[in-house]
């Protein structure tokens, strides 16, 4: 028999359709539904503010709590551009002891650094949160698919921190780590899925191109040989791509314009940021024929900043990273490591190219960063002589970034463009 209300029913499925949709989207999403407005540069001895509570930071009354569903405000929102905050309650995302995948080379605490601060600055944008980083979700976007780090040590600390991110949540029976000539892979079993890293600290065909053997003190390019590199990353699903320290070496780049090992009158000087420009261009040439772009994503890092001069952030004179543990407070702050016309070379390139890739502009947000560094607190690869143990600021490596740290940050933000395009 029909019922005599039909309109009520139909109502009532809308109702409870909705309310469906709106408790799936709160379990989910929890508090990341909603974007949280910043707070002031904060150090780790300043009181926290007694309003502020884990996973959120007070706000001007009169500004709007906005979704992060697009990324942006109604004026805009560049997750890209905001504060560093402190915040013991949320950072760091693991222990480091608790991720048997960090190389010894970023083990800051088990090499004897006397702080921790550095683990505990949560990146803020100014109009906008980023979503809390869900390992859970994050693999179930990976299920059958490879992820893929492509470029030199830098991305590799980025590789490193992704895996750190996501093992805990997979059973010891369920995951492994191989490693093999240019390749770390990471494999979640259950998801059959893959985290990979490529080391091609160029992106095109190097004299650097062996991931033991790569110190060389002239380094070789050929930029428009891309294939020896490329052919590994045919069928990844995602792809981060960076390439920007190991062209730093002078205002000039030598270029190889045949084969390595035939005649050395093919080796010409090209100025550095046009040979960096030829590259990308390759790489994105490589993309556009070999990626998909309706079932995969392709991003690009840019340069990581280094601090080797105290003077430039108003520090001790000759000083560098060593002992620094707390970020820039300057807003404008640039370093001299950053150079601009190489990131320049970067938005003139990809504005210019219909390829879909995904900048991930983690510069300026790590320029502040003099206090993530390594320091002396690493695996050192040979024997300090007595000179430079009189002097650890010799030494101290202010490239690299311990983890957990920094690096966990840029894979937050890799992770916010993965969701929220």
């Amino acid at each position: 028999m029909k019922s005599p209300f039909p309109h009520r029913r139909r109502n009532l499925r809308t109702r409870l359709f909705v309310f469906s949709f709106v408790a799936f989207v709160i379990v989910l999403y929890g508090e990341d539904f909603t974007c949280i407005l910043g707070t002031p540069f904060r150090r780790p001895d300043d009181p926290p503010p007694q309003q502020q509570q884990q996973g959120r930071v007070p706000r001007e009354k009169d500004e709007a709590v906005v979704p992060f569903a697009v990324g942006k405000t109604e004026e805009g929102c560049d997750v890209f551009a905001g504060e560093w905050v402190y915040d013991e309650l949320s950072r760091p995302h693991y222990g480091e002891e608790d991720c048997p995948y960090i190389q010894p080379q970023l083990t800051c605490q088990t090499h004897g650094r006397p702080d921790s601060g550095y683990q505990h600055w949560r990146w803020q944008p100014h109009r906008c949160s980023l979503p809390s980083f869900d390992a859970t979700l994050m693999l179930e976007m990976l299920r059958g698919k490879r992820m893929m780090f492509v470029g030199d040590s830098l991305n590799r600390g980025q590789f490193v921190s992704m895996v750190c991110l996501l093992h805990r949540v997979i059973p010891e029976h369920a995951k492994s780590m191989e490693s093999f000539d240019s390749f770390m892979v990471f494999t979640a079993k259950d998801y059959n899925a893959t985290i990979e890293f490529y080391w091609a600290p160029f992106l095109v065909e190097s004299n650097s191109d062996n991931a033991l053997v790569h110190r060389i003190k002239e380094r070789i390019v050929r930029p428009g040989s891309i294939m020896k590199h490329a052919r590994h990353w045919k069928g990844a699903d995602i792809v981060v791509f960076n390439t920007y320290l190991w062209w730093m070496a002078g205002r000039k780049m030598k270029i190889l314009r045949g084969p390595f090992g035939g005649d050395p009158k093919n080796i010409t000087d090209m100025v550095t940021e046009d040979a960096y420009r030829l590259a990308l261009w390759r790489m994105l040439k490589w993309v556009e024929k070999n990626m998909d772009p309706r079932s995969t994503r392709v991003f690009f890092t840019s340069m990581s900043p280094s601090h080797h001069s105290s003077e430039e952030w108003g520090g001790e004179p000759q000083g560098n990273c060593y002992n620094e543990t707390t970020p820039i407070e300057d807003a404008t702050y640039w370093g001299t490591s950053t150079s601009k016309s190489m990131m320049q070379v970067i938005g003139e390139v990809f504005d210019a190219t219909k390829v879909p890739i995904t900048l991930l502009n983690i510069t300026q947000l790590s320029e502040y960063r003099k206090d993530a560094h390594t320091q002396i607190y690493k695996k050192q690869w040979s024997p300090l002589t007595p000179e430079q143990l009189a002097n650890p600021r010799s030494y101290a490596d202010c490239i690299h970034w311990c983890l957990p740290g920094l690096q966990d940050t840029w894979n937050e933000l890799l992770y916010a463009k993965l969701f929220f395009p």
